[in-house]
């Protein structure tokens, strides 16, 4: 099967994958999408104006934008809480330094490592390598700082929604607001 050249075609080429119950699931290939709605497990739930058409030689599909599974699928509780990884910790903290608000590229443990403290997200923080530095394997009582923000888990699976660059339109009444 191919697809199309038309302009969305080379624009778009994730479809949004939705629970039975129109949860938003995960972001799924154009081929993924029509392979779920041709084998039934699947059916569109919006489509483009000008969709992108999938050929075989006996069928045309029209891709859309959105797709729903007829069936449930259970979440484990495990992905409820995403992994720590320095990208995603950049993410929850918006690139901002809990110390000065400043642009961050670097990670900080707030009780250090080296002083018993976990690398967990409720002791993990977005920092400016300057600051990240300075404070060196120090308590912040010890030196008179203040974060400008709580380090805290993200919200289960409907975090990883709010920092997707360049959501579909169509998709924003299915996806949760950022808060």
């Amino acid at each position: 099967m191919g697809t199309s050249s038309t302009p969305r075609a080379q624009l778009v080429t994730r479809v949004l994958l939705l629970n039975a119950t129109f949860e938003p699931l995960q972001l799924v290939s154009e081929r993924r999408a029509v392979v779920l709605m041709l084998a039934g497990r699947a059916e569109p739930i919006v489509t483009p104006e000008h969709p992108s058409v999938c050929r075989s030689a006996s069928v045309v599909v029209e891709i859309p934008a959105i797709v729903r599974l007829h069936d449930m699928v259970k979440l484990p509780s495990k992905v409820r809480t995403p992994p720590l990884t320095r990208r995603s910790l950049l993410l929850r903290d918006s690139y901002r330094c809990a110390y000065c608000l400043e642009h961050a590229d670097t990670i900080d443990h707030v009780v250090p490592r080296s002083r018993g403290g976990r690398h967990e997200w409720t002791n993990v923080v977005a920092a400016c390598r300057h600051h990240n530095m300075q404070k060196g394997d120090r308590l912040l009582e010890e030196i008179g700082w203040r974060m400008h923000f709580e380090p805290r888990v993200p919200d289960g699976p409907w975090w990883r929604w709010r920092h997707l660059p360049d959501p579909d339109p169509l998709w924003a009444p299915y996806l949760p607001r950022a808060s």
